[in-house]
């Protein structure tokens, strides 16, 4: 493999980041996450997940050893069920006018 054998492009995690993680006991998916950073970018793992459980199924024995895959966090800003079922309109949407909406109290009147 070359100088710098990439496992996570988004976070810049090598081959040799990985091994040195492993070095220090991050021995499992979510602590070798939580220790690099891989799976943290843009793609959120699905480019680097793979290799990162192939890793440890080398370096552990075996497959059956790579369990607990890492866990998914939600979006930062939910996207609002309006948003579908608005989406076959040829209009633009008021995406700030729709969190407004998600965001008033329903009180009295308002409420169903």
């Amino acid at each position: 493999m070359g100088a710098k054998t990439l496992v996570c492009r988004c976070e810049d995690v090598s081959l040799l980041d990985l091994e040195e993680a492993y070095k220090e006991g991050f021995r499992d998916m979510e602590s070798l996450k939580r220790y690099t950073g891989y799976a943290t970018g843009f793609c959120q793992g699905k480019g680097c997940q793979a290799h990162v459980a192939r890793f440890l199924s080398q370096k552990s024995g075996g497959d059956d050893k790579v369990t607990n895959p890492t866990r998914t966090r939600p979006l930062l800003h939910p996207t609002p069920v309006a948003m579908f079922a608005r989406a076959g309109e040829p209009e633009l949407i008021d995406v700030t006018r729709l969190e407004a909406d998600t965001q008033k109290p329903q009180t009295g009147e308002d409420a169903e």
